[in-house]
C-alpha cells in the first residue's frame, strides 16, 4: 500500500467549490428538517454541499421488469432504480435522533477510507456521529479518514435491518448481505472493486464514478475521492471519464461484478448497499 506524506494546499477548482456556505444558526440533534433526517449539520463555515456533476451518464429506470434488469444491465452495465421498493419505514427508523436513541452506545468499527481498508477502529457510535461526521478535508490522506460502513453487527442491528427492504432482484447463485454506513460531507471511498450489488441513498445525496473491469481508472490508493475529483479527473479526457451520476435518497444504484467504482458523499449521508456474494 502506498503511504504519503503531507500534502500542498490544494488547487481550487470548480468541481471541488464547496457551495451555498449557510450563516444559519447551529442545528441541535433531532432538530434537522423531515427531508434530512437530522443529519445536516448547519452552522457558520459549513458547507451545504459538494458540487454536483454537470451531467448524469448513468441511465435511470422506474418500472423495470426482473427479465429487463437480467438482458439489459445485471451483467454488462450501471443502473439507477427508482421505485421498486418502499423504505419510508426504514428511513424514519434512520433519523439522527432515533439512531442515537437506539445505537448511542453501541460500539462501531470504522474502516479508513482507501482502496484497501486496511485499519480498523472501534468507536461508540454516538462518539462517531458528534465528534467525526465533520465535512472532509481535501488535504487528509485515506489511511487518516475514518469510514464507518460495513463491518456491522448484523445482530445488535437487528432490529433496525428487519426493517429494511432491499431490491427484488437476484442473481442465481449469490446471497443477499448488507452493509451499513453514514459518512460526512465530501467524504467517500476511492476505487476499488467487489462483487454485483445495489446501493441506496437513505438520506443526503451520493456521487458514483464507475469504470468496466476491462478499464482501469487511474487513481491513488491512499488518497481520498474528493483528492481524486481536484487532482486527476479534471485532465481526463472525454473518453477516460468514467460513468457517474448522483444518487438522490430513495434511489438505489446497481453495479455488475468487478466494475471499478468511486464514491462521494455530497451531504452528510445515510445509505445501505446490498452486496450479492
Amino acid at each position: 500500500m502506498p503511504r504519503g506524506g503531507g500534502l500542498m494546499a490544494p488547487r481550487v477548482h470548480p468541481l471541488l467549490l464547496l457551495l451555498l456556505c449557510t450563516l444559519a444558526a447551529p442545528a441541535w440533534p433531532g432538530s434537522g428538517s423531515e427531508g434530512d433526517g437530522g443529519w445536516q449539520r448547519r452552522g457558520p463555515g459549513v458547507p451545504a454541499a459538494v458540487a454536483e456533476e454537470e451531467r448524469c451518464t448513468v441511465e435511470r429506470r422506474a418500472g423495470l421488469s426482473y427479465a429487463e434488469f437480467v438482458q439489459h444491465y445485471a451483467f454488462s452495465r450501471p443502473v439507477i432504480l427508482q421505485g421498486l421498493t418502499d423504505n419510508s419505514r426504514f428511513r424514519a427508523l434512520c433519523s439522527r435522533e432515533r439512531l442515537l436513541a437506539s445505537f448511542g452506545d453501541s460500539v462501531v468499527r470504522l474502516s479508513t477510507a482507501n482502496t484497501y481498508s486496511y485499519q480498523k477502529v472501534d468507536l461508540v457510535f454516538q462518539e462517531y456521529v458528534e465528534q467525526l461526521l465533520h465535512p472532509q478535508d481535501p488535504t487528509s490522506l485515506g489511511n487518516d479518514t475514518l469510514y464507518f460502513f460495513g463491518d456491522n453487527n448484523f445482530t445488535e442491528w437487528a432490529s433496525l435491518f428487519r426493517h429494511y427492504t432491499s431490491p427484488p432482484f437476484g442473481l442465481l447463485g449469490t446471497t443477499p448481505a448488507y452493509s451499513f454506513g453514514i459518512a460526512g460531507t465530501g467524504s467517500g471511498v476511492p476505487f476499488h472493486w467487489h462483487g454485483p450489488g445495489f446501493s441506496e441513498v437513505i438520506y443526503g445525496r451520493k456521487r458514483w464514478f464507475l469504470y468496466p473491469p476491462e478499464k482501469t481508472p487511474e487513481f491513488h490508493p491512499n488518497k481520498t475521492t474528493l483528492a481524486w475529483l481536484q487532482d486527476t479527473y479534471p485532465a481526463l479526457t472525454p473518453s477516460a471519464r468514467p460513468l457517474e451520476c448522483t444518487i438522490q435518497a430513495g434511489e438505489v444504484l446497481y453495479f455488475p461484478d468487478r466494475w471499478w467504482h468511486a464514491t462521494l458523499n455530497l451531504d452528510t449521508s445515510v445509505f445501505i448497499s446490498t452486496f450479492l456474494n
